[in-house]
C-alpha cells in the first residue's frame, strides 16, 4: 500500500509537471514544479516591526507558515502635533516585515477587528492568484478570512489592501512587505533594515497642527502634503535612527507603497555597492547613487560603510525630503581613515582671487633652494592639486585627448622647453612616444617653487629618471627677455 501511494503521487507530479508544461512553457513550468516541492511541517511566520528584519531562514525545506493579520482603524501621530487616523495591519504602519523560503506555502489568516468601520482585504505581489488573495480575503468588521498561496517565485514583494478605492486605503497606512528568500539564501551582511516610502493627503497643510482628515482631491490631483518613511514624520530619525559601526555591510530592503508617487532613493553621503533592482535576488547594478523604486515595487540595496558619522537617507526629489518628510539618518559609530575623508580640517575668510594670491605669495617669495626630498614631496602636491585632472593619477593621460607624462620622451627631451611650458601654456601639435596630439593647455597660475617642485617630481616619478629642475633653473627662463606668447610659439614649434 505504502509503494501504492508513493507510485499515485509520483504519478500525480509527472501529471501536474506536464500541465504546467502546457499552461507556462517548459522552462517556467520547471520552476514552477520545484517550486512545489512536498512541505514539511508547519511553523508560524518569520516576522519584525520595522524597521527590524528577521533573521534569514536555516531550514533546507520549505514549510507551511501561519500568518495572523489583525487590522485596525486607529488615531496615531503623523508629525508633531499632526494626528491623523490610519488603517493598518497590526498595531502601526507599515504592516511587518515577512521572511518566508522559496516553495513556502503561507496560510494567511485576516482579521478586520470588531471596532472597525470599513470592509478591507489583503493582495501580496508574491502570490499568484486572483488580486493576490485581494479577493479570497476581501473581510468586513468583526470577521476573520483564510486563504494559502504558495511562494513559488523569490523576491521582496509589497503587500497592501486592494479594497476599493485601493488609494484610498494604501494613503491611509495599509502596506508591508514580504521576502521570498531564494533556496540559496543571499550574501550575507552585518544589518538589514526595512524601509517603505509612502504618502498622506491630508486636508490640512504640511506640520498644520490638530487631527487630519484625508482629501480625496488632494490625492486625485497627486498632491500629498506629507511623503514620509515607515509612516510618520521623522521616524527614522532620533531615537529612531538606522544604525551601524564602521567596516560593515548594510542591506536596506527598500518598498515604495505610493499610491501615486515613484520615489528616488539616496544616502547622502554613501554609493551602493549592490542594487537588485525591482525587488529582484540578483544585483543587476553596482556603484549606484541613487535608485528608482516605483510605485507598487521595491529595490534591495547593500554598501558597506567606513567613514564614523550621520547619514542622511532621503526621496532625492528634494523638496519632499526637506518639506514633506522623506529622510531619515543612518548613524555610524567607529574609527575613522582620514584617507578616505578627512572632515573640516580649517575654515578661513575667503576674498576672491585668495587662492591664486596665496599660490602667488608662497612660490615667489625669494629664498635658499629647496632639497631634493622637498621638491619632490611639494611636487607631489602640485601634480594632484592640478596635474592629474587632465593627465590623470597614473600621469598616462587619456588616449588622443592629453598627452602622458609618463615615461614621455617629449618631457624628457628638453628641461627648458618644460618650463616654458609650465610658464606660457602650449598651443598646436606635438608627439609624445611616436603618437601625435592637437590642443591646448592654458597658462597655470603656478609661480617658480611649484613649476620646479612638479616638474622634478613628473621627471623622477611614473616611470621617468632626470635631474631635478631648480629655482634657478626656472627663474633664468622667467628672466629671458621675450615676447609674452614668444615661448608658447617656440615649445609648440619644437
Amino acid at each position: 500500500m505504502k509503494y501504492l501511494l508513493l507510485g499515485l503521487a509520483a504519478g500525480s507530479l509527472a501529471a501536474l509537471t506536464g500541465a504546467l508544461s502546457y499552461r507556462f512553457g517548459h522552462a517556467s513550468a520547471r520552476l514552477v514544479a520545484e517550486a512545489l516541492a512536498p512541505l514539511q511541517g508547519s511553523e508560524l511566520i518569520s516576522a519584525a516591526t520595522a524597521p527590524k528584519v528577521p533573521p534569514p531562514l536555516a531550514r533546507p525545506y520549505a514549510t507551511k507558515v501561519v500568518l495572523d493579520v489583525e487590522i485596525r482603524e486607529h488615531t496615531q501621530t503623523l508629525a508633531d502635533g499632526v494626528s491623523y487616523t490610519y488603517w493598518t495591519f497590526g498595531e502601526d504602519t507599515p504592516g511587518k516585515f515577512l521572511r518566508v523560503r522559496e516553495g513556502d506555502m503561507v496560510e494567511t489568516h485576516l482579521m478586520n477587528h470588531p471596532d472597525n468601520t470599513l470592509a478591507h482585504n489583503i493582495d501580496f505581489h508574491g502570490a499568484t492568484g486572483p488580486g493576490g488573495g485581494g479577493e479570497a480575503s476581501f473581510v468586513a468588521p468583526g470577521h476573520s478570512a483564510t486563504f494559502s498561496w504558495r511562494a513559488m517565485r523569490p523576491g521582496l514583494f509589497l503587500y497592501h489592501c486592494v479594497a476599493a478605492p485601493a488609494g484610498l486605503h494604501i494613503a491611509n497606512g495599509m502596506d508591508g512587505l514580504i521576502l521570498v528568500e531564494p533556496k540559496e539564501g543571499l550574501p550575507k551582511v552585518d544589518r538589514e533594515y526595512f524601509v517603505i516610502q509612502g504618502e498622506f493627503y491630508t486636508t490640512g497643510k504640511f506640520g498644520e497642527a490638530g487631527h487630519q482628515q484625508f482629501s480625496m482631491a488632494k490625492a486625485l490631483e497627486e498632491r500629498p502634503e506629507y511623503v514620509v518613511f515607515n509612516g510618520h514624520v521623522g521616524s527614522l530619525m532620533g531615537a529612531g535612527a538606522l544604525t551601524a559601526k564602521v567596516g560593515e555591510r548594510v542591506r536596506i530592503y527598500l518598498g515604495n507603497a505610493g499610491p501615486s508617487l515613484v520615489s528616488s532613493f539616496h544616502v547622502v553621503g554613501e554609493i551602493f555597492d549592490d542594487v537588485y533592482g525591482e525587488g529582484g535576488v540578483v544585483a543587476n547594478q553596482h556603484n549606484v547613487q541613487t535608485t528608482v523604486i516605483p510605485v507598487g515595487g521595491s529595490a534591495m540595496v547593500e554598501f558597506s560603510v567606513e567613514v564614523p558619522g550621520e547619514y542622511q537617507f532621503v526621496d532625492h526629489s528634494m523638496f519632499r525630503a526637506f518639506n514633506k518628510g522623506a529622510m531619515g539618518t543612518l548613524r555610524v559609530t567607529g574609527r575613522g581613515d582620514e584617507m578616505i575623508y578627512s572632515g573640516r580640517t580649517k575654515e578661513e575668510v575667503y576674498q576672491p582671487g585668495t587662492k591664486l594670491d596665496r599660490l602667488a605669495a608662497f612660490s615667489d617669495t625669494p629664498g635658499t633652494e629647496l632639497s631634493h626630498d622637498a621638491l619632490l614631496a611639494h611636487g607631489a602636491q602640485v601634480f594632484n592639486g592640478v596635474c592629474s585632472a587632465c593627465h590623470q593619477s597614473n600621469a598616462e593621460g587619456l588616449p588622443n585627448t592629453f598627452p602622458p607624462l609618463a615615461k614621455s620622451d617629449f618631457l624628457m627631451a628638453d628641461k627648458t622647453r618644460a618650463i616654458g611650458i609650465l610658464e606660457n601654456g602650449l598651443k598646436g601639435e606635438i608627439t609624445v612616444n611616436g603618437k601625435q596630439y592637437h590642443g591646448e593647455m592654458p597658462k597655470l597660475p603656478l609661480g617658480d617653487v611649484e613649476i620646479a617642485s612638479v616638474l622634478s617630481y613628473v621627471r623622477n616619478s611614473f616611470g621617468n629618471q632626470g635631474d631635478t629642475v631648480s629655482l634657478a633653473d626656472v627663474r633664468q627662463m622667467r628672466e629671458r627677455p621675450q615676447a609674452p606668447d614668444r615661448a608658447a610659439r617656440q615649445v609648440a614649434a619644437r
